[in-house]
């Protein structure tokens, strides 16, 4: 079914396997899986059924797409190789973390959060119940899903490599030892030795950015989840005769941009929404910029 030469909506059901989907790539069997974990004095069962919570939600939320409409289903690993169109909503089906994951992939398409179970997820960004799908995919295509603009956080390296996250940006050294840059804001430029800098978005402040700014004082009061406004946290900067820690805090507001220039002779990284595997190089020299990405997550309110 098409209007005016126009394809129908597609609805692409993202999802991630199970914990116990991935027990079972690790043992092969249900039955070697009980084993192994019988031996650590746990259990099988409870895993099982938050498996079948989880494909419960599926089908139900695969039901509820019109028959008219068009349909993919995208397991999280392939979100990298699969190209999404227009048209396309998105359907996260699982924890919060499936948002952020399709997020950097999107250009103004929608996203609908649905989550399994509150007792499976916090429900943060996957907020509605699978039950809800039909009547949420009929205000999509009335044009009258109520939507909500979610700020993304963009860091850029000066031959157009680039990152793009929902929650936060993290730059700091692969292994955790001590990363060594020169930060600058705006006119303040302060060279540092520390454990990383994150520079999260209103979404992130939920989550990472929250926990690191609560045990600290003087520190902003950080950007709600719909701001425009991002926040860097630097973490454990260390004070001595080369290095300093006072600028350590601070709010990017919507043009404001943030530099890290590496002082890494190897093991400088940046990576985004904590997936470490995709990430930009940091070797000395490199200038990374940071800013409020040109494009938003659209989030079924």
């Amino acid at each position: 079914m098409t209007t005016k030469g126009r394809l129908p909506p597609r609805a692409v059901i993202v999802s991630r396997p199970s914990d116990y989907e991935a027990l079972l790539l690790r043992h092969g069997t249900r039955a070697q899986a009980s084993f192994f974990l019988a031996t650590q004095g746990q259990r099988v069962e409870p895993l099982l059924d938050r498996h079948e919570l989880q494909q419960a939600a599926l089908h139900q939320v695969s039901n509820a797409v019109p028959l008219h409409w068009r349909r993919a289903n995208v397991p999280r690993a392939d979100l990298d190789r699969f190209l999404f169109e227009p048209e396309d909503l998105i359907l996260a089906v699982g924890q919060d973390g499936l948002v952020a994951n399709v997020a950097k992939y999107l250009r103004n398409q929608s996203v609908i959060g649905l989550n399994p179970s509150l007792e499976l997820f916090p429900g943060v960004l996957v907020r509605h119940p699978p039950a809800a799908t039909r009547d949420l995919l009929a205000d999509f295509e009335r044009g009258t899903l109520a939507t909500e603009e979610r700020a993304m956080v963009h860091a850029e390296l000066a031959d157009g490599s680039s990152l793009l996250a929902l929650n936060e940006i993290f730059v700091g050294h692969r292994t955790h030892q001590s990363a060594r840059y020169t930060l600058g804001v705006g006119e303040q430029r302060e060279r540092q030795s520390s454990s990383g800098v994150l520079i999260a978005t209103g979404t992130g402040c939920t989550g990472w950015a929250r926990s690191v700014a609560l045990r600290r004082s003087g520190c902003p009061e950080l950007p709600s989840p719909n701001s425009k406004d991002l926040v860097f946290l630097v973490r454990e900067a260390w004070p001595s005769r080369t290095s300093g820690a006072e600028l350590v805090h601070g709010l990017l507001q919507e043009a404001g941009n943030l530099t890290i220039a590496s002082e890494m002779n190897d093991g400088g990284v940046c990576f985004g929404d904590g997936i470490e595997s995709d990430h930009l190089e940091l070797p000395y020299g490199q200038v990374l910029t940071i800013h409020r990405a040109p494009n938003s997550l659209r989030l079924a309110a």
